[in-house]
């Protein structure tokens, strides 16, 4: 996998984060991001679609999320293949024999996992210093579009596209290159708590 590949799925996993909060278009940047922290837990499925121009058909992959306020985010990739990720403000890890290992960090990756924790944090300064952002529709039907501004996000992202209504809905990136990933989240619901296993998870 390409490096701008591998980044631009680490950026997909940690957007998850807005699956924490029901939007709407009267919202200011102030009210999006108390909203942004307010759940415990959201957890859900996903199905992801990556469109590669160079192939007919979109590859997908499935699996399960689990976000936690002040712990972070579990992302469980279940098909094609098993592998398990994991956000927190130390940095992304992910499972490998049986053991959290941490992921390198450097230059665009460091500066990528910056941004997700903005995402995950409801960080509205961070996302402005990064992206212009245009919330149009409303309560029932609202589209977010994320038009990127730094140099580096620029080289990756034309622009990032999350739709909802009550919830986020459907999370779509659009490359530079032409190619485009589709995330789906049909079934995120909020919970009030951990399960012992994802606590085990953030504490390991």
């Amino acid at each position: 996998m390409s490096r701008v590949r591998r980044r631009g799925r680490a950026l997909l996993v940690l957007l998850l984060g807005l699956a924490a909060s029901p939007w709407a278009a009267a919202l200011d940047l102030q009210q999006l991001a108390a909203r942004l922290q307010a759940p415990a837990v959201v957890r859900g499925a996903f199905v992801q679609e990556k469109h590669l121009r160079a192939l007919p058909q979109p590859l997908v992959s499935r699996g399960h999320y689990v976000l936690a306020r002040g712990r972070g985010l579990l992302w469980f990739l279940e098909t094609p293949l098993r592998q398990d990720y994991r956000i927190t403000l130390d940095g992304i890890a992910r499972r490998q024999d049986g053991a959290w290992q941490a992921t390198a960090q450097q230059g665009a990756a460091a500066r990528q996992n910056q941004l997700s924790l903005a995402l995950l944090s409801g960080d509205s300064a961070a996302l402005q210093r990064d992206f212009e952002l245009d919330l149009q529709g409303g309560d029932d039907a609202w589209t977010l579009t994320l038009t990127p501004r730094a140099l580096l996000l620029r080289q990756i992202f034309q622009a990032i596209r999350i739709q909802g209504g009550e919830r986020v809905e459907q999370v779509e990136l659009l490359e530079t290159q032409g190619d485009r990933t589709l995330l789906r989240m049909p079934d995120s619901r909020v919970d009030a708590t951990l399960s012992e296993a994802e606590r085990h998870d953030f504490a390991d």
